[in-house]
């Protein structure tokens, strides 16, 4: 039987691999290896340097594709090397749509650097036919996708979307960092390739910067894996290892995250200090219903704005005690950050502002620590 054939929290555990064959090692061996013999020039056993590929970053690929119900995937060094690995996938003169509420690394990525290369590109809501519509091109390649979208949180409507796409021969890439394979499979729903930062849920400790792609496009994947090759933005068998190690507790971690976001959410949802509470699973989320047809559940991550004029933000992180102030998310610990000064600074101020994203806008990445303590921090910080 495929191991893609059995429950979630099974594969993470066995897909990709089964005892190392040599020796039997249950746990997968690290290959710290940059080169392979081979018995004559061009005959070797499948691995002839390690920038072209790794036996442990084998089984990372073979995992993350069974849990994304993908036949091809690719790792990278971190999520925007894999994204800017599949940008040069298109040529001077090609356009773009993003998501107008997206990663400032994946902004700063499309609109500083890429637009050097002759890549056009528009930043509009995805949900708006409209505004699709309007943003077409004869040029346009491409749909970039997040969903929910960083950090406003917003439900992007995924059959609909990729159905627009396709019918104009566009092919859509989704950001599924936030949800992962646990609780959300863009391929199923008709993507051509989904991006994470492995960084974030899929390795969950915080020690490991990584991404990945991964799709079942033979064509896709031939092109996608020629330039992992050529550019070598491939991550180190140490931390492929940390990686593989990591996805074993992912559902478990998943649905604990997603526990303690709901009590927190609630509890700020009353707080009176708390201006408005940006959470998928709250009734009050423009995009809860379908969030609940799309997504297995919501998640682990708030966006939540304070009360203007109340309470300064910067007061508030450094009232926090348990709660970290640092940029990155999906870790089993719980950390915040002010997107308008850290993940999003790289915005013009203008398009943050319209978005959103103002000095009062807090995002925070709930962990797995007891809930109760996590209430009680985010009280004190808040002011009772």
């Amino acid at each position: 039987m495929k191991k893609s054939n059995y429950g979630f929290s099974t594969m993470a555990i066995h897909a990709g691999h089964g005892p190392e064959e040599s020796t039997g090692a249950v746990m997968y061996p690290i290959f710290q290896t940059s080169t392979y013999a081979q018995e004559a020039p061009g005959v070797h056993k499948g691995y002839e340097y390690s920038r072209t590929g790794n036996p442990t970053r084998t089984v990372l690929e073979k995992l993350l594709a069974e849990l994304e119900g993908g036949t091809f995937a690719f790792s990278f060094s971190s999520g925007l090397a894999a994204l800017g690995t599949f940008l040069h996938l298109f040529s001077e003169g090609d356009h773009i749509i993003c998501s107008d509420d997206c990663y400032g690394g994946t902004f700063r990525l499309i609109d500083k650097v890429f637009s050097k290369n002759g890549l056009t590109a528009s930043f509009v809501d995805l949900n708006d036919e409209k505004k699709l519509e309007a943003s077409l091109t004869t040029k346009t390649k491409v749909v970039i996708v997040e969903t929910p979208t960083n950090p406003l949180l917003k439900i992007i409507d995924l059959k609909k979307l990729i159905a627009w796409a396709h019918s104009h021969s566009l092919l859509v890439i989704v950001d599924n960092t936030f949800m992962t394979p646990i609780l959300q499979r863009p391929l199923d729903l008709g993507a051509d390739v989904v991006l994470h930062s492995t960084t974030k849920y899929i390795n969950g400790h915080s020690d490991v910067i990584g991404g990945a792609l991964v799709t079942r496009n033979e064509e896709l994947a031939e092109r996608i894996g020629f330039l992992q090759n050529a550019f070598g933005a491939i991550p180190g068998p140490m931390d492929v290892w940390l990686t593989i190690r990591g996805i074993k507790t992912l559902p478990l971690r998943m649905e604990a995250h997603f526990k303690n976001a709901m009590r927190i959410a609630l509890f700020l949802e009353k707080h009176p200090r708390v201006e408005k509470v940006i959470y998928p699973g709250l009734s009050t989320h423009a995009g809860h219903e379908l969030a609940k047809k799309q997504m297995k559940n919501f998640g682990g991550m708030i966006s939540f704005y304070l009360k203007k004029g109340d309470l300064n933000t910067q007061v508030f992180f450094k009232r926090l005690k348990l709660i970290t102030l640092a940029e990155s998310l999906g870790g089993v610990e719980s950390l915040c950050e002010h997107p308008a000064t850290m993940t999003h600074a790289s915005l013009p101020l203008e398009q943050r502002l319209s978005l959103g994203i103002s000095d009062e806008l807090i995002r925070l990445s709930v962990g797995i620590e007891d809930a109760k303590d996590l209430e009680e921090d985010l009280a004190f910080a808040l002011g009772g």
